[in-house]
């Protein structure tokens, strides 16, 4: 059996559908079981966990062969914040696994995770990282990129609805960009393929996008010209030293925006793509989709 932390994000809740329609045995770990009430009529196993209550912990792992930790809580609020659950919390998730007998641990980092990282989310990350490959387990660490689906919504989304968009800095900083999609196949992949075990996989996508190059994919997409505006770079670092007491969440947030308008986030994923056998999806597909989906939803509004 599978035990799946983070079943119901952006990642863990395609990583369900993927291993339901291969017929896997899973279990998943939530905070709220009503928001996961609908998968125990597909026969997954519902539990009640949170990272930061070990005993729950060590209760979800009793009876589990591998565990995907794909929680996190960079945009999380008080308690709940990347030192309490992507820190501390996967720590007590490793330590429970590992005590449970547990076969395999898939932890789900970031790409650019680094000791020196000047984000604290990454070099949480890679601690937790560090912390698996020294605690004897069998180990597989993912590294995705910047999820596709996400800045469809932040930037495909409002150029469909609205025809203008926000753009955080110049936005002419090349960045790699991944379906969620792909990075669940990897996932699948890496349960049952020995050549992913004790072993860190970058995972990103087909090409190096710019925010201005994203925005256009969508203009493209969707047919419309749209109106830009950016918030400059001096702007957003004031604000990030403002906001880490009055609003930490947003502070960390803005933060990761001032990193993906500067840092080197290029990579190139052909030789990974091509060892695993997977077809990347491209940034293109995600926004006709996204742009085909808003039409029918729309149509479907109309007509009721």
């Amino acid at each position: 059996m599978i035990l799946i932390v983070g079943a119901s994000g952006r990642l863990g809740s395609v990583v369900v559908r993927h291993l339901l329609a291969q017929g896997k045995s899973i279990r998943v770990m939530t905070r709220n079981p009503l928001s996961l009430a609908h998968l125990k009529q597909q026969g997954v196993e519902i539990v009640s966990g949170d990272l930061r209550d070990r005993a729950s912990l060590a209760s979800a792992c009793q009876g589990i062969e591998q565990v995907l930790a794909a929680a996190h809580a960079l945009d999380g609020k008080g308690d709940n914040n990347p030192r309490t659950v992507d820190d501390m919390g996967n720590r007590h998730l490793i330590d429970a696994a590992k005590a449970a007998g547990v076969k395999h641990f898939i932890f789900v980092s970031v790409q650019g995770a680094s000791p020196d990282s000047p984000l604290e989310f990454f070099r949480i990350k890679y601690r937790t990282e560090e912390y698996l490959q020294a605690s004897g387990l069998s180990f597989t660490i993912l590294r995705p990129g910047a999820y596709m689906e996400l800045w469809a919504q932040l930037i495909g989304q409002p150029i469909r609805e609205q025809g203008k968009t926000t753009i955080f800095g110049h936005g002419n900083n090349p960045i790699n960009f991944v379906s969620v999609e792909d990075v669940a196949r990897f996932v699948t992949i890496t349960l049952d393929d020995a050549r992913a075990r004790n072993t860190v996989i970058e995972v990103g996508g087909p090409e190096n996008l710019t925010m201005n190059q994203v925005a256009e994919i969508f203009e493209r997409a969707s047919g419309r010209q749209a109106k830009k505006r950016h918030i400059p770079l001096p702007m957003m670092r004031v604000m990030s030293i403002l906001m880490q007491l009055i609003n930490p969440t947003m502070g960390r947030l803005i933060r990761n925006g001032i990193f993906m308008d500067t840092a080197n986030l290029r990579y190139d994923m052909a030789d990974t793509a091509r060892a695993f056998g997977i077809q990347l999806i491209s940034l293109e597909e995600i926004a006709g989709r996204a742009t085909t989906n808003g039409v029918q939803l729309e149509t479907m509004s109309r007509l009721k």
